[in-house]
């Protein structure tokens, strides 16, 4: 009962907010073979978590692909305006990931979490399509088989709900 109480009283204040977003990263669809999507809830004007799915179709003999072959990524975006056209964010995110490396000959699949910062700017127009430019990197905190950085970046493009 003591945690029901602590759950409520926690997330209480994020949904009064209620802004929420779908969007798709477009850099990862075209460019690489890639499924990128994501969720964001807006807590408040200036904070939003969010959880996205990244998925990666790229083949293994690729020249240029991601390690990830699945990452599940949530983060927490704080906007420095409460403005609503061009905004600037920072995000800190944790990317759970799973794939596989290639080190001297040797091919290893892995599991491992990351633990980063991003940043970016975010267009919202009136009509609540939106625009978001973002890059940052994370570094995989518990594995010894997985790569040590893990990358957050691209232009996704959504609509707000």
């Amino acid at each position: 009962m003591k945690k029901i109480v602590l759950f409520v009283l926690t997330f209480a204040p994020c949904m009064c907010f209620a802004q929420e977003e779908v969007k798709v990263t477009i850099t990862d669809a075209l460019a690489l073979k890639t499924l990128s999507i994501s969720y964001e809830h807006y807590a408040t004007e200036q904070t939003s978590i969010g959880i996205s799915g990244l998925f990666n179709f790229e083949g293994k003999n690729s020249d240029f692909r991601y390690n990830e072959d699945r990452m599940y990524t949530a983060f927490v975006r704080h906007y420095f305006s409460p403005q609503n056209v061009w905004n600037f964010f920072g995000e800190l995110f944790f990317a759970y990931n799973l794939g596989t490396d290639e080190t001297h000959g040797i091919i290893t699949e892995y599991s491992d979490g990351a633990l980063g910062l991003a940043l970016g700017y975010k267009y919202i127009s009136s009509g609540g399509f939106t625009v978001d430019i973002y890059g940052g990197m994370g570094r995989n905190l518990f594995g010894n088989d997985s790569p040590i950085i893990v990358p957050r970046a691209g232009v996704g493009i959504g609509f707000q709900l």
